[in-house]
């Protein structure tokens, strides 16, 4: 009996040191593999194919009378991989991911499914090692190898990172911002790209190795132990030595910065070409409430001559509008809530009335109930991007639509107006009285896709693979992976500091997957098609974003001694006149063109395309109107924002004609304001279908509220083939045409210090 006895405990625990082994192992990453950069297709765009796009062009222009010889490129500059962490999660069979999408797939996707004339890599630099940084280098070269001549490629790729960082509080958050590194080749380039130091750093590092061996083991192993790998990969490496110059420091290290001032200053140490464009600035995801760009307003925190572009649209939605409410009130020492509006409600308030409500049907008294539903109201205020986990149990219908912009066109979720362009824009800096600071970005749009699609708003078709909505497969994986607690009739505090789990699990996600959306493009008037024609048109903010068709437009300043493009600072002290001209983007047919049938494999044609391409045919879609937004920045310190932004300033309807649009407008108050003036136009297509255009999809009452949302889900609750299709008005937004006033105290222009 003994022996029999000692003999089961033997064999217990031989099971029990394996299952530790298994654990430890998966968690450690040995039982993973390196995900390789793939391989990139051999083949180019033919010439017969380049030539239609360019003819198309030519005879659009000739239509609607613009006569300049630059041509206008189309690109995408925010691009993902499953080199990013956030994107190798999300590719796990638990979250319905397609496994692996490297860099060798955005290639040939940018080139045979979304037909890019440029496009660029973003993976998070928090995500890469020095080795996936020289994988990604080596990747790069081998797109534009295959794209031909240097001086007429069929496409030309860039390099670049992603600097995500991400602060608790609004003045410790300075956001991601991509940097696009205008060279390729070796002394041109930083030896390694530079990461964020902060919670999202935390985020994309490798959680303890016991809790990811669970994690791995009890998933089923699989790609799950690939994840693991790939973040134990990034912890066998140091960070670099703080206080060492970036050229001087050793290559195999990690390199990272706290703020903007240190992320330029490391740049301009590598000396290296290179634009920095802040994206996701209302995306409130992750931002802060209460969050606003005034910080960034300054001398050190600003770099005019790399910080030129500015991401007004992606698919994580628009960052345009400015709206006069806020999210929070930050005038006293704590945040507070605010009260509603007819436009909005914060998210804070809301937590207030789902709290008096769980009161009222406990049947409490209703004194009780307010005081419980004022308390829910001051804690979410106070517990920032983490405010809906103030309320126990709390589902995403419960919620409704607070925190919106019920009115914007295709808003971020959560907005956060002190981010937008237009406020933005509005801002001026009075640090030194004699020489007032103000940003004078260039507006662009791009996708922020993390499947490695570059350009994926060519067709609106499979939410999934196409846009960010990603989530559990079924109810147990969801129960794995969110923070769980039982409704109460109470807010209760969210302790931050005692919560180990993953680091997703504290930004509200699945209201967020109803406001992802097939993404954008930046799009260029270069004097040919090549890297420097393209770097000098960026260089110039000679640019514009659509939200992705490919919408032609041109908007210039004719008044003055010379015509001025969008992008141009310039000063009058006349009436300033302008001219606009768009052409809407062509329609286009189903399926897949012969050149893609011909160069990618049936597989391959599936896996990155899902069988649909860009595919135009000739007939045009009509600009409907054109809108014109004026911006007066500040001339004194805490003047009003609102009241400066005009938006909009002017609607110019155009013919009921696919030809496109030809119209001019003046500003005859110019002069009498004595004000410097900002302005920029919007070309609105005619309504057409798009994934996710209606958001939370709500019903609303007589009054206009909103009483039920149906949500768009990222997991198995919205059917998979489901692509939430609604209507929506397609646009293009150009670059301001920014206009000192010749006789006023001048703002620093960019470049100057």
């Amino acid at each position: 009996m003994k022996r029999l006895l000692f003999g089961g405990l033997g064999l217990f625990l031989v099971a029990l040191a394996a299952a530790t082994l298994l654990v430890y192992a998966a968690g450690s990453g040995w039982l993973g593999s390196i995900e390789s950069p793939g391989t990139i297709t051999e083949s180019r765009l033919p010439d017969s194919v380049l030539k239609a796009w360019g003819a198309s062009q030519t005879k659009a222009k000739q239509e609607i009378g613009q006569s300049d010889r630059k041509t206008i490129l189309f690109g995408d500059f925010h691009v993902h991989t499953t080199f990013s962490a956030d994107a190798f999660f999300t590719s796990i069979p638990s979250m319905q991911g397609e496994g692996a999408h490297p860099i060798a797939d955005a290639c040939d996707f940018a080139r045979f499914c979304s037909g890019l004339d440029f496009w660029s890599i973003n993976d998070h630099a928090e995500s890469l090692t020095p080795k996936r940084w020289r994988e990604t280098v080596d990747s790069i070269r081998q797109c534009n190898n295959v794209a031909g001549d240097p001086a007429n490629p069929d496409m030309v790729s860039f390099l670049g990172w992603e600097w995500t960082q991400v602060g608790q509080t609004p003045d410790e958050h300075y956001g991601h911002k991509n940097v696009i590194i205008a060279d390729t080749k070796d002394g041109q380039i930083p030896t390694r790209p530079i990461a964020s130091r902060s919670i999202s750093s935390q985020a994309m590092a490798a959680p303890p190795v016991w809790g990811l061996g669970l994690i791995s083991v009890a998933g089923g192993g699989g790609r799950l132990f690939d994840l693991a790998r790939h973040l134990q990969d990034r912890s066998d490496y140091a960070d670099c030595p703080e206080g060492i110059p970036a050229r001087e420091l050793p290559d195999d290290c990690l390199e990272s910065t706290t703020t903007p001032a240190d992320l330029f200053r490391k740049l301009t140490e590598w000396g290296h070409r290179s634009i920095v464009i802040p994206h996701g600035t209302t995306w409130g995801f992750y931002t802060p409430p209460g969050s606003t760009w005034d910080k960034q307003l300054t001398k050190t925190m600003h770099d005019p001559r790399r910080q030129t572009l500015i991401e007004v649209f992606s698919g994580h939605g628009n960052s345009e509008e400015y709206r006069d409410w806020r999210n929070v009130d930050l005038r006293n020492e704590s945040p507070e809530c605010p009260p509603p509006t007819s436009d909005y409600e914060p998210t804070c308030w809301r937590a207030g009335e789902i709290i008096k409500q769980r009161c009222k049907a406990a049947n409490l008294d209703a004194e009780e109930c307010e005081k419980r539903a004022a308390e829910a109201r001051d804690l979410a205020a106070r517990q920032g991007t983490q405010g809906f986990l103030t309320v126990p149990g709390a589902e995403a219908e419960e919620w409704l639509d607070s925190g919106q912009c019920k009115d914007c066109f295709q808003p971020a979720f959560n907005y956060r107006p002190g981010g937008s362009a237009q406020y933005i824009a509005a801002l001026t800096n009075f640090d030194d009285p004699t020489r007032p600071r103000r940003f004078r970005f260039g507006f662009m749009a791009s996708s922020d896709n993390h499947t490695a699609r570059p350009g994926t708003g060519y067709k609106e078709i499979d939410r999934r693979e196409m846009t960010e909505a990603a989530g559990p497969s079924n109810e147990r994986n969801r129960n794995a992976i969110r923070i769980k607690s039982e409704p109460q009739p109470r807010a209760q505090p969210f302790d931050m500091g005692g919560y180990t789990g993953l680091p997703f699990n504290l930004l509200e996600a699945e209201r967020q997957a109803s406001f992802f959306l097939t993404g954008g493009l930046v799009a260029v008037h270069a004097h040919a098609k090549n890297r420097t024609a393209i770097w000098q048109a960026l260089d110039r903010r000679e640019v514009y974003g659509t939200s992705g068709p490919r919408i032609l437009l041109w908007f210039d300043l004719i008044s003055g001694e010379s015509p001025r493009p969008m992008g141009s600072i310039t000063q009058l002290d006349e009436t300033p006149i302008f001219r606009v001209r768009a052409v809407g983007s062509l329609a286009q047919t189903e399926g897949c063109p012969d050149h893609s049938l011909a160069a990618l494999s049936e597989a391959r044609l599936h896996h990155l395309c899902r069988g649909e391409c860009y595919n135009p045919s000739d007939q045009r879609r009509k600009i409907t109107r054109i809108e014109v937004v004026r911006i007066q920045p500040q001339v004194r310190a805490g003047e009003p924002i609102a009241p400066l932004i005009q938006d909009p300033w002017k609607i110019l309807p155009c013919p009921d004609d696919a030809s496109g649009c030809d119209v001019t407008f003046e500003d005859p108050g110019f002069q009498a304001s004595h004000r410097d003036t900002v302005y920029y136009v919007r070309a609105i297509e005619e309504p057409s279908q798009a994934v996710n255009a209606a958001n939370l999809r709500c019903d609303y009452d007589a009054a206009g509220r909103c009483i039920k949302i149906n949500p768009c889900y990222g997991d198995f609750r919205t059917d998979y083939q489901d692509d939430c299709l609604a209507e929506t008005e397609e646009r293009a937004w150009s670059s301001p045409i920014y206009v000192d006033y010749l006789r006023t105290a001048k703002s620093v222009p960019d470049g100057e210090e």
